[in-house]
């Protein structure tokens, strides 16, 4: 299988090379996390790093069972390292090793070691992180392939279908970089797809948290994942589960959801009140991290494509590197209110809007933001560069994937 070329994750890990930081790429599983360091590797070799020089650990590897111990793995690699050179230490699925964080502080205090690290555990990596490693690192989170990696990645056969083809396959099947090989072979990709879901949900989330009722939590799991782009809370779903007798209590759903969120399987959207410039805490909205996923759950309804277009979206919008919102107006909301460094954009996401009835729905809570940060529109519709109804624009949304 080809390698997915993933520039910008490469560029960030080049921009921090030899920086005297701990570099920590964190992201759900099978996300390509290994491959990017893989291709890193190959980058350093073919600007005259040498081979002696790069020491790679992957602790999913049974072979490696013996350096689980921080002892251990602090002793075998202080035998490999090189006195008078710089040393590539990459230590991959660093979670396995208990007490870990000795190892990884020892080395970076080591003048000669560029140290980089990676997790699929989110609670470990982002609500442990800070204090296991004191603020000395600095952290890539990453995320399956956008469209147009995805596009990047589909085998030679399927490389001449229509952009529209694509985005449905990418839709269909997901965005998991292994799952771009399966254009062909869909059922294939529904079974790669399922041995994911299963060992997050058992790996991340049932053995961690010791979750008691494995059904109980593919409910939950199953609900959210029916409903993304819908506001919910634990008690709707708890009341919800209840009457359909699969019940689960509050307290419960809300520890199921902090699993799933921090297995990175889910990502929640807080709303954000636009007029007031406050973040809600209650009514968050949810997505799926790959919308195969979801698919492979789910029985995929034609009313479904608008929330899986803004699932879409709202990943992609992480990727560019905004803080996602669901914005509240008094009378409505907006899909999205997406807050930069330096600018925040407002988001409106539809299938179509080419029904006079649809499009002024979808405008009326632009039009209803008085600042002047950019307001757009994105729909399939074929729009022919960008339509712009007093200042809000409208775009396609495959051709802004693809930017």
């Amino acid at each position: 299988m080809e390698r997915i070329e993933r520039n910008k994750y490469l560029n960030w890990l080049l921009r921090w090379r030899e920086q005297k930081i701990i570099k920590v790429v964190s992201g759900v599983r099978r996300c390509g996390k290994s491959t990017l360091f893989e291709i890193y590797r190959d980058q350093l070799l073919a600007n005259g790093v040498d081979a002696r020089q790069i020491i790679a650990l992957n602790f999913e590897d049974v072979e490696l069972e013996h350096l689980t111990n921080y002892r251990a793995l602090y002793d075998h690699i202080t035998l490999l390292l090189l006195p008078d050179k710089m040393n590539y230490i990459f230590l991959d699925e660093i979670q396995h090793v208990t007490q870990f964080e000795k190892t990884v502080d020892s080395l970076f205090l080591k003048p000669n070691c560029d140290v980089y690290i990676t997790g699929s555990n989110a609670y470990f990596m982002s609500g442990e992180l800070a204090t296991l490693l004191s603020g000395r690192y600095v952290e890539l989170r990453m995320l399956p392939l956008s469209f147009k990696e995805f596009c990047s990645g589909l085998p030679e056969g399927t490389q001449g279908i229509s952009k529209a083809e694509k985005f449905n396959l990418y839709m269909e099947i997901g965005s998991f970089p292994y799952t771009a090989q399966f254009a062909e072979r869909k059922h294939e990709a529904k079974e790669y797809l399922r041995g994911i879901y299963h060992t997050v949900l058992l790996k991340d989330i049932v053995a961690r948290l010791k979750i008691p009722d494995v059904n109980s939590l593919e409910n939950v799991t199953k609900f959210l994942f029916h409903n993304i782009g819908s506001r919910v809370s634990p008690k709707k779903i708890a009341d919800t589960l209840k009457s359909q007798g699969k019940g689960a209590d509050q307290k419960t759903v809300d520890k199921y959801i902090r699993g799933l969120t921090e297995s990175l399987i889910l990502y929640e959207a807080s709303r954000y009140n636009i007029k007031g410039r406050q973040f809600l805490t209650t009514q968050s909205k949810y997505y799926a991290v790959n919308v195969g996923l979801r698919n492979m759950l789910v029985r995929v309804r034609e009313s479904d494509q608008g929330h899986l277009l803004e699932n879409i979206v709202f990943l992609e919008l992480i990727r560019r590197g905004y803080k996602v919102y669901v914005g509240q107006l008094d009378d409505g909301e907006v899909d999205f209110v997406a807050i930069g460094v330096d600018t925040t954009v407002y988001f409106q996401v539809a299938a179509s809007t080419l029904d006079d009835k649809t499009l002024k729905r979808e405008l009326a809570p632009l039009k209803r933001i008085t600042d002047n940060y950019p307001k757009i529109l994105l729909t399939l519709d074929e729009v022919f560069g960008t339509v712009d109804y007093e200042g809000i624009q409208k775009q396609n949304v495959l051709e802004w994937l693809l930017e």
